[in-house]
């Protein structure tokens, strides 16, 4: 059988064509997405300035338990503020046997006028022992006026023990003596390192009575098993996680443990709904194909070839296709994953360090998985066949079958029922949750189609005759008569089209909402006319000082950050700010509906709607949830407000989030000015006496975010366009192959006296009514799924969608459906029908 499906493959090239194409590209997206998540698994980082320890202690993730239907599920969540361990724990861990320090690292952020656009960070001298720095010039720093700089902070710009730094802290900027120049033994990881001495360090650390992390250096003679087993014990019993060999990497640089865990999640979620694209379209490529071939089939039937034979020539046309495509697909995914990687790291998602690693795993895992779809839509394909009986092979290959079993009509009503129900959860839920419920239900209801279409097919035909005929005329009632006639098998085309309209109209349109939304909410919940921004953060003197410069009305220092809150199914990080609550009134409308910003205290909270509905709270609640550095919080919710996409979800007093991130600093400082007030000149006194900081329109800042949103929503519409583009190719394939398949019916059509002309027209008559049914379906999952997820995410009923995309989305479809139908069959009518009657299907 395999020198069969061989010879098959060779003298039928063409019709293998659409098969190969579905499953090459297949393989290249899925090989794209599974080498992120490999690339990312593997992604470690450099242990850095833990070089030189046996292990790491740290608290990187927070641990969230929910319960559902008296299930205990956990939800493992990054915290977003990097979180810290206790300082005593340095001692506690200095007393494992075998132990011979325990230093704890204080990261502290600093910038320097010498270098602004290179990463530093500020540590305790201590810690310069965990990589080993060694000072190559001077010496170590001995007083608070003192710095040690790295090697390469100093190469490049002249600096020399004994010379001056500026060195910008807590939003200050201070001269410091440079003691020494320091360097690292080993590779000492990406930015450079700049030591105080241990009492300074913790002065200027936001949380003086915490450590970033503690590394743990050994004595030479001690048994490494017996020390690990004692620091975990430890560590385990502070709630901190021990990170040892490659591992200390993602306690080194929380840029790394971000990114590993970015490409894990991007890569996973859209690899998830990569594969279920993929499996509706190389089922429906693959049992189109079979279809075609059914007089084939059947006569290798009739001439006494077994049902088992018959069908693993099948399957050894497709593995022989799968192998041939997975040769094409795995480079090109290589390639694509590199391309993706470095447009990554130009726009900071990922440190320049992180690499595509792997390839071998993500290849094997691939190549079998969309193998294993398209081998078992041929087993499926090839039952029908080879189950009846030689006989009435011939037969049964002439007439078309059934619309469907029972089992499948109802199987296609529980999938639509099923999406139906999907709708209420994506109503209930809120973020991720709601996003990913929403793509479920949009599956969900092209299985549904899918399933159904033999029905709908009649449905539509019966529905729309009349009107083909009143359009095509005689045409026309060909038409409808070839659509009643082929309702099944027409199957693979409708899904195809529904698929490209559903989720083009659903998914690109779901990113261009969120984004506006952003800005919009942003932009008008603005009430102040200038912003003191500053990237090296702004002090709460600042805010002080901007309230007393006269015509002066209000000025509302914001501080950004996340919180992780609980939720119905799964604990989430979402975007959090602190205030001052004096004045916010004229400086920000959050869109209050209940409560009000001015109770904002220590201890209580402001949530969005949206953020209340999916946490359960109301106002007056009690809210428990963790602050950015893991620490928990209760709090008493005393406001809710509706523009939660443009300010976060959670407002906190900036009194609640004080020793609890990462710079202890402000963003901004929003000023609201009297009407004939001139306060530039004052404004722009105030942005000089702080590093880095200006005074800028709030006009800009709604610039500023949408530029940011562009740019975060990048990967987004990337990866949607790749999806999109291969529902997009599938429907073109799936049109193609009908086309093509037509042959001898169109030949047929042209013996008995009907003209190219009226072929043609009919073609037409066929595509309209199938592009007509396709567009009201899709088009319908489209708005269903979008305005559910809208609502959840964005709190809009309606969502936004521009007219343009809409002709974008259903103009596409319709050229996509007429040139890749009209042109085969262009093609099909210039060979004679003489000629074209006798040729094989």
């Amino acid at each position: 059988m395999l020198h069969l499906a061989a010879q098959t493959l060779r003298f039928r090239k063409g019709g293998f064509v659409a098969t190969f194409v579905a499953l090459a590209a297949g393989v290249a997206v899925l090989m794209t997405c599974a080498l992120l998540v490999e690339s990312g698994w593997r992604h470690k980082g450099r242990p850095g300035r833990y070089d030189a320890t046996l292990a790491v202690v740290a608290d990187r993730d927070l641990r969230v338990a929910t319960t559902m239907f008296g299930e205990t599920e956990y939800t493992t969540v990054a915290l977003p503020e990097r979180g810290g361990v206790p300082g005593k724990l340095a001692g506690e861990l200095a007393d494992v046997p075998g132990v011979a320090r325990a230093v704890g690292d204080r990261a502290i952020p600093v910038t320097t006028t010498v270098a602004p656009d290179l990463p530093v960070t500020g540590h305790g001298w201590a810690s310069a022992a965990l990589a080993p720095y060694r000072p190559v010039a001077g010496g170590p720093p001995r007083a608070d006026g003192e710095v040690a700089v790295d090697a390469r902070l100093a190469d490049g710009r002249g600096l020399a023990p004994g010379d001056s730094i500026d060195v910008v802290t807590g939003g200050e900027s201070r001269p410091y003596r440079v003691s020494g120049v320091v360097e690292a033994d080993g590779a000492p990881g990406e930015g450079a390192a700049l030591f105080f001495t241990d009492a300074r360090a913790a002065r200027l650390d936001p949380h003086p009575d915490r450590f970033d992390a503690v590394g743990v250096l050994t004595e030479p003679d001690a048994d490494r098993s017996a020390v690990l087993a004692g620091v975990r014990r430890v560590a385990d019993g502070a709630d901190a996680t021990t990170y040892t060999g490659d591992e200390r990497g993602l306690a080194a640089g929380p840029e790394d443990a971000a990114a590993r865990a970015f490409t894990l999640q991007a890569g996973g979620a859209f690899g998830g709904y990569a594969a279920m694209i993929i499996g509706f379209v190389v089922a429906g490529t693959v049992g189109l194909s079979v279809r075609h071939r059914r007089r084939d089939l059947a006569l290798l039937r009739a001439v006494a070839a077994t049902p088992g034979q018959v069908r693993r020539m099948l399957l050894a046309e497709v593995g022989l296709i799968g192998l041939a495509a997975a040769a094409v697909g795995v480079p090109a995914g290589l390639l694509a994953t590199r391309y993706i990687r470095d447009e990554l790291v130009s726009r900071e998602f990922v440190p320049e360090g992180f690499a595509v690693r792997g390839g071998a795993l993500s290849a094997a895992a691939v190549t079998v998985a969309v193998a294993a779809v398209a081998l078992l839509a041929t087993w499926i394909a090839a039952l029908r066949v080879t189950r009846i009986r030689p006989t009435e092979a011939l037969g049964e290959a002439a007439v078309e079958r059934g619309l469907g079993s029972r089992a499948r009509a109802v199987t296609g009503l529980v999938f639509l029922a099923s999406a139906v129900s999907l709708t209420g959860l994506t109503g209930a839920a809120s973020g991720q949750t709601a996003l990913g419920a929403a793509l479920g239900m949009l599956y969900t209801f092209v299985a549904a189609v899918a399933l159904l279409a033999p029905w709908i097919n009649l449905a539509a035909a019966r529905f729309l005759g009349p009107v083909l005929r009143a359009v095509w005329g005689d045409s026309g009632y060909l038409a409808a008569a070839n659509l009643r006639a082929n309702a099944r098998g027409t199957v693979a085309v409708l899904t195809a089209l529904v698929l490209s309209v559903g989720f083009g109209g659903t998914v690109w349109f779901l990113q261009e909402n969120l984004q506006r939304q952003t800005v919009v909410q942003s932009r008008d919940g603005v009430l102040a006319q200038h912003a003191l921004t500053g990237s090296a953060g702004l002090p709460a003197a600042a805010t002080a000082e901007a309230r007393r410069i006269p015509g002066v009305l209000a000025a509302t220092g914001v501080r950004r950050t996340s919180v992780v809150v609980p939720g119905r199914l799964e604990a989430q990080a979402v975007v959090a700010q602190g205030l001052d609550p004096e004045g916010v009134e004229r400086t920000l409308d959050l869109g209050v509906r209940a409560g009000s910003l001015a109770a904002l205290r220590e201890d209580t909270v402001a949530v969005s709607t949206a953020q209340a509905d999916a946490a359960g709270w109301d106002l007056g609640d009690v809210a428990e949830l963790w602050l950015g550095d893991g620490t928990p919080v209760t709090l008493r919710v005393v406001a809710l407000y509706e523009r939660g996409w443009g300010f976060g979800d959670v407002t906190l007093h900036t009194k609640t989030l004080t020793g609890h991130t990462v710079t202890g600093l402000d963003d901004q400082v929003l000023v609201r000015t009297a009407p004939d007030a001139d306060v530039g000149a004052a404004l722009a006194d105030l942005a000089a006496r702080y590093p880095a900081a200006a005074v800028v329109d709030t006009d800009r800042l709604t610039g500023d975010i949408a530029r940011d949103l562009a740019v975060s929503g990048w990967l987004n519409k990337l990866l949607v366009a790749v999806l999109a583009g291969y529902a997009v190719l599938a429907a073109a394939n799936t049109l193609v192959m009908a086309a093509l398949s037509r042959t001898r019916e169109l030949a047929l059509l042209r013996l008995v006296g009907v003209t190219r002309r009226q072929v043609k027209r009919m073609v037409h008559a066929e595509q309209a009514g199938l592009l007509g049914v396709a567009l009201v379906i899709g088009g319908t999952i489209a708005a269903v799924t979008l305005t559910s997820v809208v609502n959840a995410v964005a709190g809009q009923r309606v969502p936004h969608v521009p007219a343009a995309g809409w002709l974008v989305v259903g103009g596409g479809t319709v050229a996509l459906a007429l040139v890749a139908t009209v042109l085969p069959v262009g093609r099909l009518l210039r060979t004679p029908p003489a000629e074209g009657i006798g040729v094989r299907e």
